[in-house]
């Protein structure tokens, strides 16, 4: 059963343009649709600029989107008035992309993941201070740091910090933004793993979003490629590695470092001739759908 619904999601900005003069129009998602099922983790890659991160921004209206529909559990988030967007929120959340911006350096690590509590007015002062102890063993965290300021966390521990704070409220659907991508590659699987084991003790569902194919492959049940603002392909993520139908799609797939250095490669270099931008897409295989 489709959890969250995204149909012919479009946002456009104005770029340049002055008193006298307009500005140029881009075209950053152009016409996405695509389901996410309950207790699914969807993935959406593609390269910087492709419009994966803008689209996770529009569907929780945290940019509005120019046209569209996102529909959780059957009501349209871009219908909803300030009131019902805000309890929304309760429901839906993000895990922003570089642990290091995205908290305030001049709140404590308590006072950071509490904050959603307060803004919803949920529980007592000791209920609340309880609630984030708990949200701190959770995500791996010791209670007694969280006195502490970010800038004393390292950049693993600053994710697990943004990740207690999306999941204070008891969200089930979480939109993860390139949640490793600032991160070495040896905590990268710590986070990894921890979000794939809060998944399954909490019943999340998950919007994936990452450049990184290796990742994806690895913890992604079904997986849509973008491509300047729309989707290229996309299916089960078994599928689509196996048998890529779209010339992006090749393309990216060929990039992925192979662990044997002997070991012969192909690298597909993308020729954008051979990329029909008004293609739509259609079905390949069972679920597999490609524009071509």
């Amino acid at each position: 059963m489709a959890l969250v619904e995204v149909s012919h999601l479009v946002k456009h900005f104005t770029r340049g343009g002055g008193l006298l003069r307009a500005g140029t129009t881009v075209n950053a998602v152009d016409d996405v649709s695509f389901t996410i099922d309950q207790g699914e983790t969807f993935g959406l890659v593609g390269e910087s600029g492709s419009g994966k991160t803008t689209t996770g921004r529009c569907m929780l209206r945290l940019i509005e989107p120019s046209s569209g529909q996102v529909r959780f559990r059957g009501e349209d988030v871009l219908a909803f008035s300030p009131r019902q967007m805000r309890d929304a929120r309760r429901e839906m959340q993000i895990v922003f992309q570089d642990p290091y911006s995205s908290l305030n350096p001049r709140m404590r690590a308590r006072q950071i993941v509490e904050e959603p509590l307060i803004i919803h007015r949920l529980g007592a002062r000791a209920q609340r201070r309880a609630r984030v102890a708990e949200l701190f063993r959770l995500v791996g965290l010791d209670p007694a740091h969280l006195e502490r300021y970010p800038h004393e966390f390292s950049g693993g521990q600053r994710q697990r910090i943004g990740l207690a704070r999306a999941l204070a409220l008891n969200p089930s659907f979480v939109i993860l933004d390139e949640p490793v991508s600032a991160l070495d590659v040896s905590v990268q699987a710590q986070v990894v793993n921890l979000l794939m084991d809060l998944q399954r003790q909490l019943k999340l569902t998950y919007l994936f979003i990452a450049h990184d194919l290796r990742l994806v492959e690895h913890i992604c049940g079904r997986v849509a490629v973008m491509y300047l603002g729309r989707i290229v392909e996309m299916g089960p993520t078994a599928a689509l590695f196996a048998a890529p139908q779209h010339p992006y799609t090749r393309a990216l797939l060929s990039a992925i470092p192979v662990p044997d250095p002997d070991a012969p490669r192909q690298r597909i270099v993308l020729d954008p001739a051979l990329v029909n931008r008004e293609a739509a897409l259609k079905e390949i295989a069972a679920g597999h759908f490609a524009a071509v």
